[in-house]
């Protein structure tokens, strides 16, 4: 009886030991909530877990969950084996790193797509120990394309009731959906009834990836002409969110006009008479609108804001008007400028045109022109300035005083703004004529030379020429006035020496002066007679060569005197082209006729 008591409790331990083995011995698995991965990318999804008891016997497999909330396994492994199911999504693109052995298991998915985005669930089975899985989210995001913003075209009017479309703007292909927030000034608008409408458009492409299109209604204001229009589209990525904003855009605005400004665009600062003068207008408003505009009193045909004024004078001074018409309300908007000329008139002279005065008198002219301004006289002779002043004083009047004077008046003020007049001063007296810087010449003969005589007086002087040479009358080839006298130019041919006289008249008395011109021999026949006596000394030199050898005989001895004429003596003949004679030289330098010669030039006895 002993025996079977003892027997029953260590079996009763025994049990006991199993049940308190069994309710100690756990699996616990952890797993991340959720990861992240881009379109394409590979993902990596770890299951981490302890087993109790008998850690070398686990079992892992790997479930998902469809779309239909449908749980499909899709790995098997234990220490002897590692499967992946067949014929499922995940076939060919999942691997698993590790097995029951080790406490972390990783299911590798490659080339994740959108169809990818699920719950996969990691089972550990302890056997003895129990089974325990975990949970993981799949999430996979796209960037979208870089946003598209394009604002309206046309003007947007303040006067509208309901607010008009301002823009829209375009987020393509992103996921998950990308969000777009218009901002005007950097300051967001939200949907307000009335004022501020958003209307978002969202389509999913084929590829599972979302557009989203947003317009933007605004009722705008007069101050929208300056404002800068933006969207920012934001969009989720791995591990946080992200922000692209859209260039800015401008839009025009249409507002009516309140008020205009008128003013001279050319030319710029005075206008003087002549100017061609340009005015514009513009309107507060936009668009602008039609203008008429007015000259004192008058409408003037003008180009859209623009009034042309050409060749303007003093009668153009006064008021003018630029009306503007709303075409929306019809109602006008004025605005005006003043136009001032300023005018220069022409010069006043006293005396006028020409003056006579006689020799040793005064004159005071004067020059004013009447200008708007105030003006500055100069007065030029020559382009010279001589004077300085409305007024120009002459005394004790020479001939150097006589020419014209010129006055010219400006406004120094004004640019362009000038005017001129002329004064020819005459001085009365007899000839003066200017002497000559050659009054002595030399010139070969043959030769034609001209004279000049200037002869300065008023009346203007009259100039006649004669020479010493009465055979030769003087001819003149030039003839001309000057601002003091007169100018007279003669050509003369030189023959032999002359004198050449110009003589000058008028009421008042006479003056002339002479010019001496020596002739010049010709250099030719110079040079001939050169040649000549060289020849006859070169001559002599040989005929008294021989006369010392005895070549020569003289006399009865068979020597000749060499002093005495001889029918047989050496003679040379010399011509010159100016005379028909012919003269021959005996050695003696005696001359002999050609017809005490005869036929004979030269000949020399033995």
């Amino acid at each position: 009886m002993a025996l079977r008591m003892n027997a029953s409790m260590f079996v009763g331990l025994f049990l006991l030991s199993l049940a308190w083995k069994a309710a100690w011995a756990k699996v616990k698995v952890n797993m991340e909530d959720r990861v992240e991965v881009f379109l394409g990318d590979t993902a990596q999804i770890t299951c981490m877990f302890t087993v109790s008891d008998s850690p070398d016997d686990v079992i892992i497999q790997w479930y998902m969950i469809t779309k239909t909330n449908v749980r499909l396994r899709i790995y098997y492994g234990d220490s002897t084996m590692q499967v992946v199911d067949q014929g499922g999504q995940f076939t060919d693109k999942i691997s698993v790193n590790g097995n029951g052995k080790s406490s972390e298991v990783v299911l590798t998915i490659r080339d994740v797509t959108l169809e990818d985005e699920l719950e996969f669930i990691c089972q550990v089975n302890g056997l003895s120990a129990g089974n325990e899985e975990g949970h993981t989210m799949l999430k996979v995001f796209e960037s979208p394309a870089h946003p598209i913003i394009e604002g309206v075209h046309s003007g947007i009017s303040v006067s509208n009731k309901n607010p008009s479309k301002i823009g829209s703007c375009e987020a393509k292909n992103g996921y998950p959906r990308p969000n777009i927030t218009w901002y005007r000034n950097q300051s967001p608008l939200q949907n307000t009834p009335g004022k501020v409408s958003v209307v978002t458009l969202v389509t999913k492409e084929s590829s599972g990836l979302y557009t989203v299109q947003s317009d933007l209604h605004l009722n705008v204001v007069k101050e929208d002409k300056d404002s800068l229009f933006y969207c920012e589209v934001s969009y989720l990525v791995p591990g946080g969110t992200k922000m692209t904003e859209t260039n800015k855009i401008n839009i025009t605005v249409h507002y009516p006009t309140t008020s205009l400004d008128v003013w001279v665009e050319s030319p710029k600062g005075r206008v003087k008479e002549g100017d061609t003068v340009e005015v514009h207008c513009r309107a507060d408003g936009n668009p602008q609108p039609p203008f008429t505009f007015m000259h004192n009193m008058e409408e003037m045909k003008s180009e859209l804001n623009v009034l042309v004024l050409k060749d303007v004078t003093r009668l153009s001074n006064g008021n003018i008007t630029c009306t503007a018409l709303d075409l929306d309300t019809y109602e006008e908007t004025q605005g005006n400028t003043e136009l001032f000329v300023d005018y220069l008139d022409l010069a006043i002279l006293i005396p006028k045109d020409t003056h006579v005065m006689a020799q040793g008198e005064e004159l005071m002219a004067t020059c004013n022109a009447l200008s708007s301004l105030p003006t500055h006289t100069e007065w030029f002779k020559k382009g010279e300035k001589v004077a300085e002043g409305h007024t120009l004083i002459l005394k004790d009047a020479v001939f150097d005083m006589m020419g014209t004077y010129v006055c010219v008046v400006k406004v120094p003020s004004l640019e362009g703004l000038e005017t001129s007049g002329s004064l020819h001063v005459l001085v009365q007296g007899p000839p003066e004529i200017k002497e000559s810087a050659d009054t002595v010449l030399e010139e070969s003969t043959e030769k034609s030379l001209n004279l000049s005589c200037h002869a300065r007086g008023y009346p203007t002087p009259v100039i006649t020429w004669s020479s010493s040479d009465e055979s030769q009358i003087l001819k003149e080839v030039s003839h001309r006035q000057t601002e003091d006298g007169v100018l007279s130019v003669v050509r003369v041919k030189v023959t032999s020496d002359i004198t050449a006289y110009c003589n000058a008249s008028n009421d008042h008395g006479t003056d002339s002066i002479s010019f001496s011109i020596k002739a010049k021999g010709s250099g030719v026949i110079i040079a001939v007679i050169i040649i000549c006596i060289l020849l006859l000394a070169i001559l002599g030199s040989v005929m008294y060569f021989l006369y010392k050898k005895g070549k020569i005989p003289c006399g009865r001895s068979g020597k000749q005197d060499l002093t005495k004429p001889n029918k047989d003596s050496i003679v040379v003949e010399m011509k010159n082209d100016n005379t028909e004679e012919a003269v021959l030289l005996g050695v003696n330098g005696d001359k002999k006729s050609p017809s005490d010669q005869g036929d004979k030039y030269m000949d020399v006895q033995k």
